[in-house]
């Protein structure tokens, strides 16, 4: 068995559990804030937090480039670029989730994102050369087939929420295909305190034209909820670095058993038979690929 495949995947986990946390908060808050500015609040004290890791960062690409070669300080420049990129990128789908949390059940955000880790899988075979077997395909399709019977499309109407997060899904897949990039050259705190600096500044030109004063409680509970999502960041950082990605995806499954847990214990959310059963196809996928994964030999991993 592989220890940093085992590690990275309870990196995996943890993420899960993270997330599953900031959904609850969220839709606890249930605020009439404009999703625009609740994403800039949160992202902007995750900034804040993670300051001691991005300002170095910022000094080497921006000030420390006296007596160096021109090829270096394109170099820096690059790098900076695919920064404010993922910034960007990252941004727009973060709007969308906090829409679709505000507006629709967490067990439903969070199984319309389970078509992420299909995005994320396919896109590192294709851009990353990660070998996809047989198994990593079934266990996603058995996955995602488990959380089309939580949501059931075409047995009921789509609204905007669900349309948010369907929108959400491949953009945030394409930011983590970039953080999958960034994790061979920078530690999982700069990844993540960058993409909190610019996916802040990204949203201040939404946020001049939307904002409201907030009132207290609610910019408390979006610091928990900047707290809770840069953890689950760093965690699925430090997972991206220790495992691929085909492996480590399937695991995010297990965030629907929280979510579905959290919606009926804490909201009241009717008990469905179908959460329990698209939650066990989705749980059974994920535990099916970590146990073949790990019996692998070595070089075929």
């Amino acid at each position: 068995m592989n220890s940093n495949i085992f590690i990275g995947v309870l990196w995996m986990v943890l993420t899960t559990i993270c997330f599953s946390l900031t959904l609850t908060v969220v839709r606890y808050i249930g605020t009439d804030m404009p999703a625009t500015q609740a994403a800039f609040i949160r992202y902007l004290s995750g900034a804040i937090i993670l300051a001691p890791f991005w300002l170095p960062v910022m000094r080497r690409l921006l000030i420390d480039t006296k007596n160096q070669p021109s090829e270096a300080i394109k170099m820096k420049r690059k790098s900076l670029r695919f920064f404010v990129l993922r910034g960007a990128i990252h941004s727009i789908a973060v709007i969308l989730w906090f829409y679709a949390t505000i507006h629709i059940p967490i067990a439903e955000v969070t199984a319309i994102g389970y078509s992420i880790p299909l995005y994320v899988t396919i896109g590192a075979a294709l851009f990353f050369g990660e070998h996809l077997k047989p198994y990593h395909l079934i266990a996603l399709g058995i996955g995602f087939i488990g959380a089309m019977v939580i949501i059931r499309p075409g047995f009921q109407q789509v609204s905007l929420g669900q349309l948010a997060q369907l929108l959400a899904s491949p953009i945030f897949a394409t930011s983590y295909l970039m953080a999958k990039r960034l994790s061979f050259k920078e530690s999982s705190m700069v990844i993540v305190g960058m993409l909190s600096l610019f996916v802040s500044m990204a949203q201040i030109p939404m946020v001049l034209v939307v904002w409201e004063n907030p009132d207290f409680f609610d910019v408390i509970c979006l610091g928990l909820v900047a707290i809770l999502a840069t953890t689950g960041h760093y965690a699925m950082t430090q997972s991206f670095r220790l495992t691929p990605m085909t492996i480590s995806q399937p695991v995010t499954y297990l965030q629907l058993v929280w979510a579905s847990i959290m919606g009926i214990y804490l909201f009241g959310d009717r008990f469905d038979i179908f959460v329990i059963l698209g939650g066990a196809m989705i749980t059974l996928s994920a535990t099916v690929i970590a146990y073949l994964d790990t019996r692998a030999p070595k070089d075929a991993i």
